[in-house]
């Protein structure tokens, strides 16, 4: 008798696998494979959470999160977009969010949209709770049309995920776009989770959110990139009280409740100003993706941290070991995709490490 249980069979991590054995080789690696900032959390913050663990706020909170960042995340997105949230709950960052929003709502057989590619959880979580995930491809351009969910609806269809920003192309979509996704998101009574956690990070147009555009939402953001919290694994969750009162009895028994002085530092993390760290990234964007885009077929990203190419030869599998074998660490799209023609740089990185990137992805590109 096996001790592992049965839907432990339903996700496979050997993508992701093969990378980090094949990167257990390296030494002193050109990294740009890393999905978090290259940014520290600001003083100020940092300040917050200091005070807070010595006067002692060590305890646990309300499942529900403390109210004063429940309270900030609604004023945050009415500041942001005109839109404030209801009823709002605390998460274990983005990640705790996915999961616990999942578990509230999927049965097996249901069949949950996104778009291909995608950010990895997705596929696995849905997969591990007996769900059908179906993704829709959204190559070359890589964008989530209305048009192509409309067009693979069924009746088993319950959930569909919106990703924008983009982990891994680093594309955004419109606000056109997205009252579209909302209209077919309507037509078909489904539930829309949307995925913000890059909304901070965008550099050519302006930020917009599907919220406020349809009332079967449940937003999941977080501090993880908007402040460089990722360790400290805070986000918040908000949508129709039936789903979000499941999501809170959920984690009850589950995390119990985010970290405790982590929570009153992201009331001030909300705060910030992250214009010049915006500024800093575009500049990072634009060394990659100007670097490289003579020799990859390659989507100008317009917001997150990542570009996400066409290898060279149509192998995304063989040209990431390519690059590993040149001391270049990045990921293969097969992680992120049920193709294998492209590969995830991350450009959350130095500026001189990106140009060095740069430089030996075009050296080997020129090998094909």
């Amino acid at each position: 008798m096996s001790f592992i249980a049965d839907r432990m069979s339903n996700i496979d991590a050997s993508g992701i696998r093969k990378v980090f054995a094949l990167a257990a080789k390296m030494t002193d690696p050109i990294n740009l494979s890393i999905g978090q900032p290259d940014y520290d959390v600001d003083e100020a913050v940092k300040e917050v959470a200091c005070r807070e663990i010595n006067a002692g706020f060590n305890t646990y909170t309300q499942t529900w999160g403390i109210p004063e960042l429940r309270e900030a995340s609604s004023a945050y997105y009415e500041r942001r977009f005109g839109v404030p949230l209801q009823n709002v709950m605390v998460t274990c960052g983005v990640s705790g969010g996915l999961l616990l929003s999942f578990m509230a709502t999927i049965n097996p057989g249901d069949e949950v949209l996104c778009a291909d590619p995608y950010f990895v959880i997705y596929k696995h979580l849905i997969n591990l709770l007996g769900g059908v995930c179906k993704p829709i491809d959204t190559y070359p351009d890589f964008k989530l049309k209305s048009s192509d969910i409309d067009a693979v609806v069924t009746e088993k269809t319950k959930l569909l995920i919106v990703n924008s920003p983009s982990n891994p192309t680093g594309v955004c979509l419109d606000e056109g776009e997205l009252r579209a996704i909302a209209d077919v998101a309507r037509k078909h009574n489904l539930l829309v989770i949307t995925d913000e956690i890059y909304e901070q990070l965008q550099y050519d147009s302006p930020p917009c959110t599907i919220v406020g555009m349809y009332d079967n939402v449940i937003l999941l953001n977080g501090f993880s990139k908007m402040a460089g919290m990722p360790g400290w694994r805070v986000g918040f969750a908000a949508g129709p009280e039936e789903i979000i009162q499941q999501m809170n009895t959920l984690q009850q028994y589950t995390f119990v409740c985010a970290p405790s002085f982590a929570q009153k530092a992201a009331v001030k993390a909300l705060e910030t100003d992250i214009t010049e760290k915006n500024g800093n990234y575009r500049v990072k964007r634009d060394i990659v993706y100007e670097g490289i885009k003579d020799h990859f077929n390659v989507v100008k990203p317009g917001g997150a941290f990542y570009v996400f190419p066409e290898a060279p030869g149509g192998d995304g599998d063989a040209f990431v070991e390519k690059a590993i074998a040149n001391n270049v660490l990045i990921i293969p799209g097969s992680v992120f995709s049920d193709r294998k023609t492209h590969f995830r740089i991350s450009f959350a990185a130095p500026d001189d490490t990106l140009r060095k990137g740069v430089e030996v992805l075009n050296r080997i590109a020129g090998e094909y």
